[in-house]
This record gives structure tokens, sequence and C-alpha cells, in this order.
């Protein structure tokens, strides 16, 4: 297939539609209530150091891996595999994995396109906290809405996914990735102006390395494992779309800027908010749709700030659904030969399907549990401390003890029309030291 028929277009569409990939819940949601829970400070330098020296590497990789394989994730292993039937079941694996962590995340997405709502109706203003945790807990304890909104938001990312790569994907992430760094900094002006917030700014910047604990650590490198989508098939799908011609090692530094810059601004427009208010930083979860909305009814103009909040919040779990949508899609147009209309249909439905049961274990299908976890908390479990990273576990494997070096070596290089520095670090990096973190994630899921 022709590269201008399938690829992005240019080179900052590929940066921000990978970078929409990566940003989503985990930088706006997960990312701020582990912050809270570590520390702050301290838990925020491990993370980047664990973004810097395993996350990039391990995006580098997909990259490679994709573009290489000029194909969706089945056929690129089977591309470069030269059809082992063994490494093309790790494509198969991807997909398995990418299923079942749309299925939950869309739960996810479907409370925040019910709370954007609840802020443009003003439905939040004026309530106390405990009447924003009872409103929190009767929708998602519904049999209804939370299923209706979890479908609303996945037909959303189906029409966008069906429109296209270069049509749909590359072109929306080209007007939303811009505009949410333009509500987060706006949010960040808002939160730094209320008094007290300088306390907030002392909790994310200034470390503290005796709150640190070998938990954090762990929670650390997770997090800049899962917080860029690796292990799923997403970017290696998304390499596959990366022109010829581009750096890879400069898009993946650019989408990890941007995923950590995501990360770093939520922070700076929740705790100094939090602390100003008096909440509580280590709330959890619950962080941004029981805390926040309280904060929102306690400072001036708070729901117009709130609506910011919730719009950006949105637009940052649609480009990740993109992106999870997109690697089904894109093997089901390429291996199975539907067209991609057919195929966002047909996939969305089986997501929907599945989600369904997510959805409903917070309420009528709560008792329904194995070893204390509902449905919902069974397919987090399972992907984030499983499936992912031992995806990314053998994607290393396969490229840094399988793939001819001078292979890699070759891609990363343009073909030998780009100096490669810092080559043996990488490949040292991908044999070693990121197998080892990827191991440890491994290891320490069974004691979740």
């Amino acid at each position: 297939m022709a590269e201008k028929s399938r690829g992005f277009t240019s080179y900052i569409g590929a940066i921000l539609a990978a970078a929409g990939g990566a940003v989503g819940l985990g930088n706006i949601w997960r990312f701020p209530y582990m912050l809270g829970q570590n520390g702050g400070g301290a838990f925020l330098l491990i993370y980047i150091f664990f973004v810097l020296f395993i996350g990039i590497p391990l995006m580098m990789t997909e990259f490679i891996i994709g573009r290489r394989g000029e194909s969706n994730v089945i056929g690129s292993y089977r591309n470069l595999s030269k059809g082992n039937k063994g490494w093309i079941t790790l494509g198969i694996f991807s997909i398995v994995c990418a299923l079942m962590i749309y299925a939950f995340y869309s739960v996810v997405a479907g409370w925040t396109l019910n709370y954007l709502i609840l802020a443009c109706r003003n439905q939040l203003n004026g309530l106390s906290t405990e009447e924003v945790a009872q409103t929190f807990n009767t929708f998602t304890q519904g049999s209804f809405y939370p299923v209706l909104f979890q479908f609303l938001f996945i037909a959303i990312t189906g029409g966008v996914v069906a429109m296209g790569v270069q049509k749909g994907i590359e072109k929306f992430s080209k007007i939303l990735i811009p505009i949410l760094f333009i509500l987060l900094l706006l949010m960040c002006v808002r939160s730094l102006s209320l008094k007290g917030a300088s306390e907030g700014l002392k909790f994310v910047f200034n470390p503290d390395f005796s709150k640190i604990t070998g938990k954090s650590l762990l929670d650390a490198l997770g997090q800049s494992f899962f917080s860029l989508s690796l292990g799923i098939g997403a970017m290696i799908t998304y390499g596959s779309y990366i022109r010829k011609g581009d750096n890879l090692f400069k898009s993946s530094l650019w989408v990890a800027i941007c995923d950590l810059g995501v990360a770093i601004l939520a922070s700076i427009v929740i705790f100094p908010a939090v602390f100003a208010l008096g909440m509580n930083p280590a709330d959890g979860p619950k962080l941004v749709y029981i805390v926040l909305p309280n904060v929102f009814n306690n400072m001036p103009m708070g729901n117009i700030f709130a609506i910011v909040f919730f719009i950006l919040l949105n637009i940052a779990t649609l480009t990740s659904t993109m992106s999870l949508l997109e690697i089904l899609v894109s093997t089901a147009v390429e291996e199975l030969h539907w067209k991609r209309g057919t195929a966002s249909i047909l996939a969305s439905i089986l997501v929907f399907g599945m989600g369904i049961f997510c959805t409903l274990s917070f309420g009528p299908l709560k008792d329904v549990t194995i070893g204390g976890k509902n449905i919902f908390d069974i397919f987090d479990l399972i992907t984030a401390s499983y499936l992912m990273p031992i995806g990314a576990l053998l994607m290393t494997i396969f490229l840094g003890w399988f793939y001819p070096k001078t292979e890699v070596r070759a891609e990363l290089s343009n073909d030998g029309k780009r100096k490669v520095r810092a080559f043996e670090i990488y490949h040292f990096i991908l044999r070693y030291m990121a197998p080892i973190a990827l191991i440890v994630i491994l290891i320490s899921g069974f004691f979740k």
C-alpha cells in the first residue's frame, strides 16, 4: 500500500497523533492522584527519570517495528519475522490487550462525558461535599445512564476513526492537542491565582525523598509505562503511519515531552487548588470526580472552570480512545480486508459489548467479583499488570535479540541517511534495562 494513502501527511501530524494516543486519563486523572499518594516532588523526579530512560526507548522500539513493518500490529510482526507464527501471535496478543483496555477505559470515558454535561448544566454548582460524592456514586452505580454515556463516547470515537488516518485521526489530533494545552495553561493561571496556591506548588516541585518507598518506585515505573500507552500496539500502529524520512528518536522525544507536559500541567492545575481550599491531595481515584468538583464549588466562577476542566479531560480521553480503536480497525482493514467504516462500527460494537459488563460492575453486577475485585478492576489489573508488560517484554526480546541489529540501526538512520548517535546505548537499554524494568512491573503485579 502506498505510503501517501495510509500514512500521516506531516511530521507535526504524526507527533500530535502519537501524543494524543499517549496523553489521556492516565495523565490528568491517574498521575495526579499517584503523585498525591506518593509525596509529590520526589515522585515526579523519579517518574521523569523512568520516562526518559525506559519510556522513550520503548516508544522508539514500537515506532521501529511499525515503520519497518509498514503494516498493522499483526502485519508488522509477520513482515519483520518473515512469517514466524510465534511472533505473529504477539500481534494477536496486542489486539486482545487493546480490546480489553478500551472496554474498561470507555467506562471512565462515559463518566467524564457525563461530568462535562453536568458542569454545562450547572448541576454540580452549590453541592456540598457529601452531595458531590452522592452524585458520583448514584451515577456510577446506575444501570442505564452509565451505559448510555459509555455508548455515546464509543460512538464519537468510532466516527472519528471511520473518517480515516489523515482526515480523522491526524486532523482531529492537530486540533485537539493544541486546544488541550491552551485549556491546561488557562486552568493553571486560575489555580495559581488562588490564595494559598504556593503550598500546592511546593508539594509538586519540592522533592522530599524521605517520602519515597519501594511502592513509590514501582508506581513511578508503572505509570511511566502505562501513561505512554506502551505494550498494546498503539505506537506500532501509529509508527507504521510515520513517513520514512522522519526522525524516530526526535518523534519519540517530542511525544514523551507532550505526555510529561500534560501530566505536570494537570498537577499544577489540581494541587495548588486542592491545597488552597484545604482538600486532601492523597484522595486517590476520586480526586477528579469528587474532590475537584468541590474545589470548583469553592472558587469564584468555579462552574466556568469546571466546564473548561471537563472539556480538556474529554479531549484527552478521546485522543486515547482513538488510538485504541485504530489498533483494532487497522488490523481488520489490512488483515480481513474490511472497509474502514465497517471495521469501525463492528469494532466499536465489540468494545461496547464487553464494556457494558465493566460499567455494570459498579451497579447491578457489583457482587460479581474474583478475589474481591469487580469486573472493571479485573480488566484493569489483567491489562495494566500482566498483558501490557508481557507484550512489551516480548517486543523487546523480538527487536533486541531476534531482529538483526543492523536492520534496527538502518531504520533509525533512515537507511543510512541520518546519523544515529548513542545507538549502542539505546540497544543496550533495549536488550537489558527495559526487559528488567518490565519484569519488575510484571512481578509487582502479582502482589496487587
